[in-house]
């Protein structure tokens, strides 16, 4: 094993090294990056302290990030001397959803070896008589956000590719991911951190940064800054999970749209159900910004989502005015078909714009591919089966080697 920026020495035994809380000037700085403190007070999030050891063998070491239904910890199985995350669930049905979908991925997916799947649960006991669902889940950097721009463009055009192959594997048995966005993208660390002692874990990763949550809760806990995976931490493979609003393709939902909005296909804004071509733009629009270094759409849903559709590649579906879901936004030039996109501002120039260091050729490949998948009618949407054998993906694939 080589690392590059420090060295890793195992130590024997472990520094009981319980990370740092922060002083009043850095409580704020805490807060903004972590999950909502209220969820707590309603009894959903369950309080966690650097340390603590949760079913007799799991020793929380680190924060690994949160979402509407979890968090999520990095922890130290002690019994097996190796390191997992921990996904803990809010209590109730939404909690047990994805236990319950990742059951079923394992149970018909035919090469799981892509995606995020738990290696076994337990329950904690939680306020007022609840129960908390924890999945023991693969040890994975979590996801890079914006800083995924700083790897090579070698390396996220592979991620693409795996992520296409990740994908398809769900739509073979009719799944939905219905949440694809870059904090669904997860990255291996290639070499296990397991033997080292937290002190030296803490010396890559950063000593966790945290704020006592109070008195009030029903059990000790600390807010904790999610921790930030240095890059060079980072293996070439890429894992999807996240699969708590996955679903069958079919299934009607209360809830159509997806954010972040600007990775959200256009007709569940107009009121369809998530589906395996919704999948497929949310996935071009990842494709993209691995590829051009940016997201290609942007916005909080409203005006200015619609505008970065309709700007880049025409006026949207006629059948579909009336029906986009914040009417207070809507402007009919949206499905005005008597306009054409500017040439200086549509989805070839974009591309020209934001990768100048490529050939005319390899500008027109990227259009093709992406034209295919950016339609606005699902049924001539490109399936994830079809581009993976679409000679202009595989020739992109083939100029970076992947």
């Amino acid at each position: 094993m080589q690392t590059t920026t420090k060295e890793m020495v195992p130590q024997d035994g472990d520094c009981p090294d319980y990370g740092e809380f922060v002083d009043s000037d850095g409580e704020g700085d805490v807060e903004d990056v972590s999950e909502p403190l209220e969820r707590y007070n309603q009894g959903l999030y369950y309080p966690v302290c650097i340390g603590e050891v949760l079913a007799g063998r799991y020793r929380i070491e680190h924060k690994l990030g949160w979402g509407g239904y979890s968090t999520v910890w990095m922890a130290h199985d002690v019994q097996y001397r190796k390191d997992v995350a921990l996904k803990i669930m809010i209590p109730g049905e939404k909690g047990e959803y994805e236990y319950q979908m990742q059951n079923e991925i394992l149970r018909t997916v035919r090469d799981t070896s892509s995606l995020v799947t738990h290696q076994g649960s337990f329950l904690l006991p939680g306020h007022g008589g609840n129960h908390h669902r924890v999945l023991v889940l693969p040890l994975l950097s979590p996801s890079l956000g914006y800083r995924t721009m700083q790897l090579p463009v070698a390396t996220r055009v592979s991620a693409a590719k795996q992520l296409l192959v990740a994908l398809k594997g769900l739509h073979d048995v009719g799944l939905v991911h219905r949440d694809l966005n870059e904090g669904a993208l997860m990255w291996e660390m290639p070499f296990s951190l397991a033997e080292y002692d937290t002190a030296t874990k803490y010396q890559w990763l950063g000593r966790p940064k945290k704020v006592f949550l109070g008195d009030y809760l029903w059990k000790r806990g600390e807010l904790v800054q999610q921790v930030t995976t240095p890059l060079d931490l980072l293996g070439s493979k890429l894992y999807l999970g996240d699969f708590g609003l996955t679903i069958k393709d079919g299934t009607s939902v209360r809830i159509k749209q997806q954010a972040p909005y600007y990775f959200c296909a256009p007709e569940r804004l107009h009121g369809a159900d998530p589906s395996l071509a919704s999948d497929m733009w949310s996935y071009m629009c990842l494709f993209a910004a691995l590829y051009l270094g940016n997201n290609v759409f942007y916005g909080n849903g409203g005006g200015s989502t619609a505008f970065s559709w309709v700007e880049q590649l025409g006026a949207m579906p006629e059948q579909w005015k009336g029906k986009f879901w914040w009417p207070e936004e809507v402007n009919d030039a949206w499905y005005d078909h008597t306009t054409t996109p500017d040439p200086e501002r549509d989805l070839a120039a974009r591309i020209a714009r934001m990768r100048p260091d490529i050939s005319q050729a390899e500008r027109e490949l990227v259009l093709s591919v992406m034209q295919k998948a950016f339609c606005y009618l699902p049924e001539r949407r490109i399936t994830a089966e079809q581009l993976l054998q679409d000679p202009s993906f595989r020739a992109i694939t083939e100029i970076y080697q992947c």
